[in-house]
């Protein structure tokens, strides 16, 4: 919705920058919870954005948890029962562990994915604006964050006031670099990703590939496709793939006979690239500010775990300010680092690309492994769903900023 045709309160509880995955879960659980939001996006109104669509158990749990998970599938997302992991020759495939409300995994495309988030986060009560970048914080005379500077359609900048202004605007925030967020660990990897898309509607089941400097996967998704990547050394991009992304034909052709053809040959849209970036986990909150999603907590996209991380911390952020207690933010954290760090680090071992076939199985199961972790915390959370009682009676503007 547009920032010119919707009327704005001159101050909300929380404001929210950026409304994908982890911005558009936040605004959705603090407006269900009574709290006045307000998320602004840049890019439009079910954009697509480069995605490898995969949901691992955690994201799929958050999803059911929230009503979700049936809509998803109700929309052509295929439902995902296996996973097989292709070292060379040899197949390992892994069936996906049913449980009551989640029947499998499943691999949205991103603009449906988002877009049901957004409305989700509307459905509550949230106001989400797309086309409307962020100018500017503002900051009271003690440096803590007190609103945005936006910018509306008709080009016209405003000023808007919040208690809370979160930071959902990925990898590259604009908040955590007005906000000067720390860096607390720095990833040692970084991986290119290739992306495009093939007709495969009988494709059952997620397909990595690996070989030498090099890894391929199959993610069927809505719509009867599946997404096709191709995932290589950032250095190894830069020589062979930068200015020629067809050359990943190849590549992937060594992995799988025919695998380069699915999405490089008639009929396959465009590719589009990410050149990677080394992981980075940055300080969680500060004066007036959070961070959730990419902008606190980034991994390489090579383990499919993002989505993942983005709900996971939306739902812990919201729930610390939820509780409106000042300790909750460092609990918030803590929690989340304790969690990411297992999970970047088994990442950065399997991004090195200094395996060989032989000894990638291990490095996937410690992952495996320190997924569980995070699989017990939202465990956890389930046990004590519950619908949050109506605390916000009375000035609500004085209850959040008691955080």
């Amino acid at each position: 919705m547009r920032s010119d045709i919707i009327p704005l309160y001159s101050h909300y509880d929380t404001i929210i920058v950026g409304a994908r995955c982890a911005g558009a879960s936040t605004a959705m659980l603090l407006s269900r919870a009574g709290l006045r939001v307000l998320a602004v996006d840049r890019q439009s109104y079910g954009s697509d954005t480069l995605s490898t669509h995969a949901l691992m158990r955690p994201a799929v749990m958050q999803l059911s948890r929230w009503g979700l998970l049936q809509p998803l599938i109700q929309s052509g997302a295929p439902v995902i029962r296996s996973t097989t992991f292709h070292y060379g020759e040899q197949e390992v495939t892994v069936p996906i562990r049913l449980e009551p409300n989640i029947p499998g995994l499943i691999a949205p495309h991103r603009a449906v994915l988002d877009r049901m988030l957004v409305d989700a986060a509307r459905a509550a009560g949230a106001t989400v604006l797309h086309d409307t970048p962020v100018r500017d914080l503002i900051f009271d005379r003690h440096g803590s964050v007190r609103g945005i500077v936006l910018r509306d359609a008709s080009g016209q900048t405003r000023e808007v006031s919040a208690d809370l202004v979160i930071g959902a605007d990925g990898l590259g925030s604009f908040v955590a670099r007005k906000v000067e967020a720390r860096t607390l660990v720095q990833g040692r990897c970084s991986v290119a990703h290739v992306f495009g898309y093939a007709s495969a509607p009988a494709l059952s089941g997620y397909h990595w590939y690996f070989g030498r400097n090099l890894s391929g996967g199959m993610i069927p998704t809505n719509d009867g496709l599946a997404c096709i990547v191709a995932s290589m050394p950032t250095e190894r991009f830069d020589m062979e793939f930068r200015f020629d992304l067809s050359a990943a034909q190849l590549a992937l052709a060594s992995l799988a006979p025919g695998l380069g053809s699915l999405v490089f040959g008639d009929g396959g849209e465009r590719l589009k690239a990410f050149r990677g970036a080394p992981g980075r986990l940055r300080q969680a909150y500060g004066p007036g500010w959070i961070l959730v999603g990419d902008a606190g907590f980034f991994r390489d996209p090579l383990t499919s775990h993002g989505i993942s991380d983005a709900l996971r911390d939306a739902e812990g952020a919201a729930t610390a300010i939820l509780s409106f207690r000042r300790s909750a933010l460092q609990e918030f954290q803590e929690v989340r680092d304790s969690l990411a760090l297992p999970l970047l680090e088994t990442t950065d071992a399997i991004s090195a690309f200094d395996w060989s076939l032989e000894e990638l199985p291990e490095r996937h199961k410690r992952f495996s492994e320190a997924m569980k972790s995070e699989v017990a915390v939202l465990s956890a959370r389930a046990e004590f769903d519950q619908e949050v009682p109506p605390t916000l009676q009375g000035p609500r503007t004085s209850r959040v900023e008691a955080i």
